[in-house]
């Protein structure tokens, strides 16, 4: 793992948290950490985890919010080196256990959910770190053009600012089709292997389980929605020059989708921003090496004014 700054290149009181189901641990009834909150016309999924500032992650396509479990685990704990932080991780409109809504889903949309969420869970007028990988990372950029103001710092991880081709266009409607024609098991086993390192398949078979599970378990309709969304988005390029608050901007070595260059055109580009390449990873580096991905975002949220 590398970490590059780009000047240096060549508490809150939580209010109710939503609607609190309960487990078994030990032989005694638990709270969960998973909630689910009526908000902006659909049911949100969602998982609260810790106490202090808000850190709000935003899962990629096609996953859901456990995508971040080291993630909240780590930051979300009621003790340790790198907890004190509030951890919101939602499930998006048309993933895991959030209202799936047919037809075509904008990043626009997924923005002003998150905002609608934050709103409901009391935070309207606290900035947050928002944190989002691959299309979660495009919706996070979405979110600081549409609320600057709410905004504390930013992590962009294996993600591109750049809008769509015509050809990328074509390809993301035709997967969508795909996608409700077929169904989620072709099109995960022919990406499996992108989104996790083929050698991390070998190494770490349970990491390869977790997204397979993920992948065959998104709702195909919400799926496709918002492929279909994603292939409409904005070029984000001007926007990058904008960005006023710290930005992490995170990616695997090894990433096909969204490569290192993609990576150093956003560390470039927005002014605070620092870059950190995950080694022996590809497309979801939190998961692949979550030792190096947690170690380079508590480095960075310790830096925050």
């Amino acid at each position: 793992m590398f970490l590059l700054h780009r000047d240096c290149l060549p508490h809150s009181i939580e209010p109710s948290r939503g609607r609190e189901p309960t487990g078994r641990r030990k032989g005694r009834v638990v709270p969960s950490t998973s909630y689910a909150k009526d908000v902006n016309g659909i049911t949100i999924g969602y998982e609260d985890r810790g106490a202090g500032a808000p850190l709000v992650l935003v899962h990629g396509h096609p996953f859901d919010r456990t995508m971040w479990t080291p993630q909240i685990e780590t930051f979300g704990a009621a003790a340790g080196p790198d907890a004190g932080w509030r951890v919101i991780a939602p499930d998006l409109r048309g993933y895991g256990t959030t209202t799936v809504v047919p037809g075509i889903t904008y990043l626009e949309t997924f923005a002003h959910d998150l905002a609608a969420l934050l709103d409901a869970l009391g935070l309207a007028a606290e900035r947050i770190v928002l944190g989002g990988l691959s299309m979660g990372g495009q919706i996070v950029m979405e979110f600081a053009r549409l609320f600057p103001q709410r905004l504390r710092g930013l992590v962009l991880a294996d993600t591109f600012a750049r809008g769509e081709t015509p050809e990328g266009r074509a390809i993301r409607n035709a997967i969508a089709d795909r996608l409700l024609g077929e169904g989620m098991a072709g099109y995960t086993d022919e990406v499996l292997d992108k989104m996790v390192a083929r050698y991390n398949i070998e190494r770490q078979p349970e990491v390869a389980a977790h997204v397979r599970r993920m992948m065959l378990g998104a709702p195909p309709a919400g799926a496709a929605a918002a492929l279909r969304g994603r292939a409409e988005r904005l070029d984000y390029t001007e926007l990058l020059g904008r960005i006023t608050v710290p930005t992490l901007v995170v990616v695997g070595e090894d990433d096909e989708y969204t490569p290192v260059s993609d990576a150093e055109f956003l560390h470039w580009h927005i002014p605070d921003a620092t870059l950190t390449v995950i080694d022996d990873a590809a497309h979801m580096p939190n998961l692949e090496q979550p030792g190096q991905f947690n170690e380079a975002l508590a480095k960075f949220l310790a830096t925050l004014p």
